[in-house]
């Protein structure tokens, strides 16, 4: 028996309240999902807080049906049933955040290589990662499911493809499960893996990443640090692949290549900000809350960068608005140095 089952006859006994209308039970009976069932939300839709929305709504749904339900698959698998469906349904209603204009004073940002798709994209905290084991048909590692460039290629599936990707092959469940889940065929799971496995194979980076919390990792992360902190620009194109690649939802500028990303850096740092760097992690991967130093010697916080690593060199930065600096924590504001 595992710690999520727990004990049946204990659960039983909850259920049985449950459906009598009991909250307390019913929040006991849900509470071992709710993580798991939040990042499965946040995988489907690409926001943090539209992941949030998503998850009260399922437990809302769980809540009015569970008198409804007859206990044919585990509730976990009910629960997921739900999530998925709730998930589809925002990602068809087409209100998603909008793109934002260029807002950094005193900075004239290069002309960006393309525009963004996914400006909706926000960045998910470490400290709230669901960290229990997937199934044994899953294909994705947890860090690599989680991580921003995974979840930004599965905006640009379409849902359908999305869903039965990542019910079967990140959470692990079975064709059939899946099948039942999203009321359709095993044919049709097995032609819409096919499809989106496809799409993402050919998104995903040929080196790996340093392993979450080695040494290998945290000399990168020192070296941009020191170098984004003391605006040196050479020591920070030093850390950068070829292919670099820099975002910034919600304003859709996109820069692809060592050449922009440096220009796009040296011109940050040639306006005269400079920051402090606070040290987190987001989608499984190093990230920093960064502060704008002011006038006064306090730093104010101006957004998040969340850095890709490929190898030994930064492969991607995202750089995140200020607003989503309390999920992750961090102050506001850091008191004069």
């Amino acid at each position: 028996m595992t710690e999520r089952e727990g004990d049946p006859m204990a659960t039983g006994d909850l259920m049985g309240k449950a459906r009598a209308g009991d909250g307390d039970a019913f929040r006991a009976l849900t509470a071992p999902y709710r993580a798991e069932l939040q990042v499965h939300c946040y995988r489907m839709l690409g926001s943090f807080q539209d992941a949030e929305d998503a998850l009260q709504d399922t437990l809302l749904a769980a809540w009015q049906g569970i008198g409804a339900f007859e206990g044919r698959a585990s509730l976990r698998t009910w629960l997921y049933r739900i999530a998925t469906n709730r998930c589809l349904n925002a990602r068809r209603a087409s209100s998603r955040r909008q793109a934002k204009e260029w807002n950094v004073p005193n900075v004239e940002p290069p002309e960006p290589s393309r525009l963004g798709e996914v400006v909706w994209l926000q960045p998910y905290p470490d400290a709230l990662l669901d960290q229990s084991p997937p199934g044994p048909e899953a294909r994705y590692e947890q860090s690599e499911s989680v991580s921003l460039a995974f979840v930004t290629a599965l905006q640009l599936l379409p849902p359908r493809q999305v869903a039965v990707l990542v019910l079967r092959d990140v959470l692990g469940f079975r064709a059939n499960e899946t099948a039942r889940m999203l009321d359709t065929t095993v044919d049709s799971v097995n032609s819409a893996l096919t499809r989106a496995r496809a799409a993402l194979e050919r998104r995903r980076p040929s080196a790996r990443a340093p392993e979450p919390g080695s040494a290998a990792e945290a000399a990168i992360v020192a070296t941009f640090a020191h170098a984004w902190e003391s605006a040196d620009v050479d020591a920070l194109v030093r850390l950068l692949t070829d292919d670099v690649f820099v975002s910034m939802p919600p304003i859709p500028f996109e820069y692809v290549g060592h050449d922009l990303a440096a220009r796009f850096c040296a011109g940050i740092f040639a306006a005269g900000r400079r920051f402090d760097l606070v040290p987190t992690r987001a989608n499984g991967q190093p990230a920093f809350g960064a502060y704008l130093r002011g006038p006064d010697g306090s730093s104010h916080g101006t957004g998040l960068y969340v850095l890709s690593l490929t190898g030994e060199r930064i492969s991607a930065m995202a750089r995140f608005e200020s607003t989503v600096l309390p999920w992750f924590g961090l102050p506001r504001t850091l008191p004069s140095r």
